[in-house]
């Protein structure tokens, strides 16, 4: 259990106890489905935590040249490369990032190709493929909304896959369970079964929360080794983000003041749902926090929660709680940790949160601290 008192706020701190559970438990899932399972940055990328990581997963997955040198230099291995698009300036750097590289067009597989062979390195290259099937309800998060831009419909891909394409690559879920995947399965195996035993590795993207208290591992497990049955030619890769970090940690917040206006009670925070929980006001999510009551409770003090930066919608309510809230008390956001960090801005000049892992032998960890020179630098 976290010592709040130890804590500067605010600060995301992860709880090493609970990252060490969700990867034993993609571990077993690896191990005993016979999968690879690589991390995908663009959810967690908190690298100073990938010596952890590494003990059970030493793979992950790219979509810039920055998550590719990440790949190398922190995770120790190349990537497993996928972009919407690459371009003559930085191909060039993922062709000595990656182990595998994706493309979302057949268009830059023909452009891109050529620079691969010249290269001379051992790099697998796929096609990323669109299923034109999902069950994610938010446009958003879907990648397999009709006209999207992402990945190769089976109408354009043809009957046979150009020369160099070793594999195939989906994602089109997002946190969903494992009987979204067999679903998807089947999609795929309608659309674009006669090139599954064609193909050395099939990549099933991301959006596998299996590390969530209701998802179906055993169903998963038999799912995977089933369907590797039907296709012993495949290395069967999946690259989940969220389910790396889920419920791993929280968001140490202060409340700064107490505003009233035609009867709302607003507790004004030292951070910001634009900048630092973005996903809250995109999805949009009305996180929980710690100690209060998630829907507001008839008589119980209740309070909007208003972020630290000009834009007039930085807010969220209602939660309610037993006490009045007071200037200093602690907010403490749960599940912070997954996607949260990556998409956090420094919009308006706000400070950024710290960032630091609570331990096993239960000590805080100050992986860093942000202050002026971080914004002034990131400006120009």
């Amino acid at each position: 259990m976290i010592d709040f008192s130890q804590i500067p706020s605010p600060c995301y701190v992860m709880e090493e106890r609970l990252l060490r559970k969700n990867l034993q438990l993609i571990k077993s899932v690896k191990d005993r489905s016979g999968v690879n399972i690589i991390l995908a940055f663009k959810a967690f990328a908190m690298w100073k935590a990938f010596p952890i990581v590494r003990e059970y997963i030493p793979f992950s997955t790219a979509s810039s040249v920055a998550e590719a040198q990440l790949a190398f230099e922190e995770m120790g291995s190349p990537a497993h490369t996928y972009a919407p698009s690459y371009t003559d300036y930085d191909f060039p750097t993922f062709l000595q990032y990656s182990s595998h590289i994706t493309f979302n067009s057949l268009t830059q597989f023909h452009r891109f190709y050529p620079q691969v062979v010249a290269s001379g390195k051992d790099i697998k290259c796929g096609i990323r493929i669109n299923p034109e099937f999902s069950v994610v309800e938010t446009d958003l998060y879907n990648p397999s909304m009709p006209g999207s831009r992402l990945g190769v419909t089976a109408k354009n891909m043809g009957e046979k896959l150009p020369d160099g394409v070793s594999g195939l690559h989906l994602h089109n879920l997002c946190e969903n369970n494992s009987f979204d995947l067999e679903k998807t399965l089947e999609a795929v195996e309608q659309k674009f079964g006669h090139f599954l035993p064609e193909i050395e590795w099939l990549n099933l993207g991301g959006g596998h929360l299996m590390t969530h208290k209701d998802y179906d591992v055993e169903h998963l497990i038999q799912l995977l080794i089933d369907f590797k049955k039907k296709y012993p030619n495949l290395e069967i890769i999946m690259e989940p983000g969220s389910a790396f970090a889920w419920e791993t940690g929280v968001l140490v917040a202060d409340v700064a003041d107490i505003v009233e206006n035609e009867g709302i009670l607003t507790a004004m925070l030292n951070v910001s749902f634009s900048c630092h929980m973005p996903d809250c006001l995109e999805m949009p999510y009305k996180p929980r926090i710690r100690g209060a009551y998630h829907e507001p409770v008839s008589g119980k003090p209740t309070y909007r929660m208003g972020g630290n930066s000009c834009l007039s919608g930085d807010f969220m309510g209602e939660w309610s709680f037993d006490a009045p809230l007071k200037v200093g008390d602690k907010i403490i956001f749960e599940d912070m940790i997954h996607y949260t960090l990556v998409k956090t801005t420094m919009f308006n000049g706000v400070s950024h949160p710290s960032i630091g892992l609570w331990s096993v032998e239960n000590e805080f960890i100050m992986y860093r601290r942000f202050g002026y020179e971080d914004y002034k630098n990131r400006m120009s």
